[in-house]
């Protein structure tokens, strides 16, 4: 039988088509444009890596070289499957920082299977060229090539790679340009878009063995022309929510350069203003949500009349979103500590040995408040046990450790009205005022009468209704939330202490087991898949108080500042990136990827396209400087938790 010798050129051209072959048949998988600049990166990059696997698998005798040359691609195949299933489960890319969450992989075992047999032509599609040289495998042979065929090929590789690093200057300004991004930003999403996966997975692996220090952008300030310039001295004139903190001796004894660059960063930055509802809770209780996959889709009047309520009365937050990064540990850290979801924060997060002055439960323990925190799940699923502990709740009881004796731990997923009854005494007797965390479960995915305990529980509540199946079983778990805000509201007006409690709540992602179509079909607009199916609500409401609403942007990040600053509680706002939605600071929510929304627009990082709210134009400086301050913003995220800062500026 003849063999097909897979021989100096044509290893080499034979590896770039499949290359070629995978990063097309992903990007049309995965709706990325295929025909730009960065086409021309992927084709370098596969030029580069074609030649260096040819190089790789011609020193050794045929049966090893084969062998190499096939482990290879099925790698390199993996790699490509592996990020189209976590895409198409979650909505964002796979990076190494990700397997520090790995209660979550464990947990997603079983629907990544799932995943994969309902997604099973795309996965095919990729494994195809590997599927074909199974299928050859006795055909093709790779020879051991002469010393100087070889040293042609090192010289090519170097050649080619040096062309691709040429081609990164081309149009190269601006933060998320080619350049930046490989040279001075993390971010693994638009590392994809940009430069195709393989390229984007040896970045991630390269940075997270060798490390890498993201660097600052300091813009210059930006003048709105279109603010009026008001001369007139206000009424009130109203402190900054800060501390005296002595950033200029710091600076000076700091030998560390990073951490000197951080305490120059904070001590240029202002803070936020106190305003008229400083202190406008103060005294009262406090029982702040995080809700699971909880969207604003989910708040209807005929079927969630609580949701409903809740969010349409209080404050208002008429431009609220929750960017979905890394899952729920993501919206959960960006919902506790004030900070972006950044690339590297899940490790110091999940061990819970970083030092949180602004811990919640911290915060209002020195105020004299009781503090509880509650999750109807597994108590130490991600480690919650060891960053709530961080914070200061001292007594959190889950599924595992206590509450198993009070609910049913043993459905899934388990009942959110379950944990209000079963909890509600705990404080309700409290003689001092009392702050509660209850992170719930009903709502999570996937969603199907047959999966979700909470969706049959509600499937008539939701029958008269005309969606798909997977919708219909979404909404019906989310009613669940709604009859355990329903009853907690009753226990609280039973008991005499409604009127001096404030209600907080605000999801920690979209429902991402939805497909964009799904969602959009119970949708009351038209969503895209990168910022607007994020948008969402943040409930904060109290009985007495009269509705307030606020147009201005906002996300989880900004959801504790606001709260603190409502408490009367003391803080320095300058060191917690999220900022008071109620304070005169513009508005703006982060997204992954680094797009943004701002409130004059949208900014869709991936294409460098910006949308107007209002459709007036906005010059090209005020984008510029928006993306510096995301870009600082993410990095400050990422620093504060990987060098421990509160611990070197405040001590503990």
């Amino acid at each position: 039988m003849k063999k097909y010798n897979l021989k100096r050129f044509n290893i080499m051209l034979f590896t770039f088509i499949i290359l070629m072959y995978l990063e097309i048949v992903f990007r049309l998988l995965t709706n990325t444009t295929i025909f730009n600049i960065s086409l021309l990166y992927v084709f370098l990059y596969s030029g580069f890596v074609s030649i260096l696997i040819s190089f790789l698998v011609t020193w050794l005798k045929p049966k090893i070289n084969k062998i190499i040359y096939y482990v290879s691609i099925f790698i390199m195949s993996f790699i490509y499957g592996l990020q189209l299933c976590i895409y198409k489960m979650f909505g964002f890319y796979f990076d190494l920082s990700l397997l520090s969450a790995t209660d979550q992989v464990a947990s997603f075992a079983s629907d990544g299977l799932k995943l994969i047999l309902e997604n099973i032509l795309g996965v095919i599609l990729i494994l195809l060229p590997f599927i074909l040289l199974l299928i050859f495998i006795k055909k093709i042979s790779i020879p051991k090539a002469e010393i100087k065929i070889n040293i042609i090929k090192l010289i090519g590789c170097v050649l080619i790679y040096l062309l691709f690093i040429g081609t990164l200057y081309i149009n190269s300004d601006g933060i998320n340009s080619a350049k930046e991004l490989y040279f001075n930003v993390s971010n693994n999403e638009l590392n994809i878009r940009k430069f195709g996966v393989l390229n984007a997975f040896r970045i991630d692996v390269k940075r997270n063995i060798f490390g890498f220090d993201v660097k600052l952008n300091i813009p210059d300030d930006y003048v709105d022309p279109d603010k009026d310039d008001d001369t007139d001295e206000p009424e009130i004139v109203y402190e900054y929510n800060n501390w005296d903190i002595d950033f200029d001796s710091l600076i000076e004894s700091e030998s560390n350069s990073t951490i000197k660059m951080m305490h120059e960063y904070f001590n240029n930055e202002s803070g936020t203003l106190q305003n008229e509802y400083t202190g406008l809770f103060e005294g009262k209780n406090l029982i702040l949500f995080m809700a699971e996959s909880f969207n604003e889709i989910a708040v209807r009047e005929d079927i969630t009349p609580t949701l409903y309520k809740l969010v349409n009365s209080g404050f208002k937050f008429n431009n609220f979103y929750t960017p979905t990064i890394s899952s729920t540990i993501g919206g959960e850290f960006q919902e506790l500590t004030g900070l972006v979801a950044a690339s590297g924060f899940l490790s110091p997060w999940k061990s819970g040995e970083n030092y949180y002055p602004f811990g919640v439960a911290t915060v209002f323990q020195n105020k004299d408040y009781n503090t509880y925190a509650y999750h109807n799940h597994t108590y130490t699923f991600q480690s919650r046990n060891k960053y709530l502990a961080a914070l200061g709740f001292d007594n959190y009881l889950g599924c595992r450790n206590g509450l198993e004796d009070r609910i049913n731990c043993n459905q899934w997923p388990e009942s959110d009205v379950e944990m209000i009854e079963a909890t509600f005494d705990d404080y309700a007797g409290s003689e001092e005022p009392f702050m509660v965390y209850y992170v719930t479960v009903s709502g999570h995915g996937d969603y199907g009468f047959n999966y979700s305990a909470m969706a049959r529980k509600h499937k008539d509540d939701v029958a008269d209704l005309d969606y798909s199946e997977k919708p219909l079983a979404y909404l019906a778990a989310q009613i669940e939330l709604d009859q355990a805000l329903e009853l907690l509201i009753e226990k609280l007006d039973e008991a005499g202490i409604l009127e001096d409690t404030v209600i907080a709540l605000v999801g920690d992602h979209y429902p991402y087991y939805l497909s964009l179509d799904e969602v959009n079909e119970i949708a009351t607009y038209e969503k895209d898949s990168v910022v607007e199916i994020n948008r969402s609500n943040f409930i904060l409401w109290n009985s007495e108080m009269e509705t307030v609403e606020v147009d201005k942007v906002g996300s989880q990040i900004d959801v504790l500042p606001t709260i603190y600053n409502l408490f009367g509680i003391e803080y320095d706002s300058r060191l917690i990136i999220g900022k008071d939605i109620l304070s005169t600071e513009p508005g703006i929510a982060i997204f992954g990827n680094s797009s943004w929304v701002s409130d004059k627009g949208t900014y869709f990082a991936s294409s460098g396209e910006f949308v107007s709210s209002d459709g007036s134009a906005v010059d090209d400086d005020y984008i510029r400087y928006m993306n510096s301050i995301v870009s600082n913003k993410i990095t400050m995220s990422k620093y504060i938790m990987q060098y421990d800062y509160y611990r070197k500026v405040l001590g503990g």
